[in-house]
């Protein structure tokens, strides 16, 4: 391949978290009744020729699995229900994702299409990671990076990110 392609495709809604470390965007090659398998295999050229070393799919089918292991990229499934979530699932998610970070691979995770979701996932994973400090404020900052306000679904998933308080008592 040469030429204007040679070095593929940005995923759409492509956005850094953790700069060179932590991405999100809409599923490479769209997402289901505009997914194209050449686009797919562009962005997945794309994030090849970036350095990105794992793909996270938070897909609740395994699409795209295979696309990612023939294009060289390393892929990890943690498939999400489409409604609800439990702190457990958001535990083990966000301890592989502070390991692969952490060892210096660089990670792009996505599911259908960059929402609510996947805003609140990144979101209570800088909490997690102890990068910030509060929900309000891992909401604005992702808020900013994708450049759309985040609803209650993501809203929802960052209130279980959150650390438990302490159980102190409450001054009177």
């Amino acid at each position: 391949m040469r030429g204007k392609w040679a070095a593929g495709i940005p995923p759409r809604n492509f956005a850094w978290v953790v700069k060179d470390r932590l991405a999100v965007s809409e599923r490479p090659g769209g997402f289901a009744p505009n997914h194209r398998k050449v686009r797919r295999r562009e962005e997945i050229i794309w994030l090849r020729v970036q350095g990105f070393t794992r793909v996270v799919s938070l897909l609740p089918s395994p699409h795209n699995l295979a696309a990612y292991e023939e294009g060289d990229l390393v892929c990890s499934h943690f498939p999400l229900p489409p409604t609800g979530m439990s702190r457990e699932v958001l535990g083990t998610l966000y301890k592989d994702m502070n390991a692969w970070v952490s060892s210096g691979e660089k990670v792009l995770v996505h599911q259908e299409e960059l929402g609510d979701r996947v805003m609140g996932i990144v979101a209570g994973y800088l909490l997690y990671s102890g990068r910030l400090a509060d929900g309000a404020q891992a909401i604005a900052v992702v808020e900013r990076l994708v450049g759309r306000q985040m609803g209650s679904q993501g809203r929802e998933v960052v209130a279980l990110s959150a650390p438990p308080r302490s159980g102190g008592s409450v001054a009177s």
